[in-house]
């Protein structure tokens, strides 16, 4: 069975900074929405896998998101864990950007 994206809107472009992120909730599930400093744009689930802290007061630095409670580390690209606490991958969504518009694949 082949499961099928549903593409959400998500925020505008200029909602969030270059190097930062923003938290985006849908259907009761957090994410996390990432400008990268190439200005490309990136998502994962909004909780770090060590403790379902939210990531969006994290700090955001190159491809690298830092959870704001332990440290845990993770590559938001690819959702690589980077550094202890954490040693669960988050999982990462598809994104694209139509006109001003972000939008996530969820599903």
């Amino acid at each position: 069975m082949t499961t099928v994206d549903t593409w959400i809107d998500a925020c505008a472009v200029d909602d969030i900074e270059t190097e930062d992120l923003i938290g985006f909730s849908h259907d009761g599930k957090l994410y996390a929405i990432y400008r990268s400093p190439d200005d490309q744009f990136y998502a994962t689930d909004g909780h770090c896998s060590h403790e379902k802290v939210s990531l969006a007061d994290g700090l955001v630095m190159d491809h690298i998101i830092e959870c704001p409670m332990h440290n845990a580390r993770f590559d938001y690209r690819t959702g690589e864990v980077k550094s202890a606490p954490a040693c669960v991958n988050l999982r990462t969504y598809p994104v694209r950007r139509e006109g001003d518009r972000i939008l996530i694949a969820v599903g």
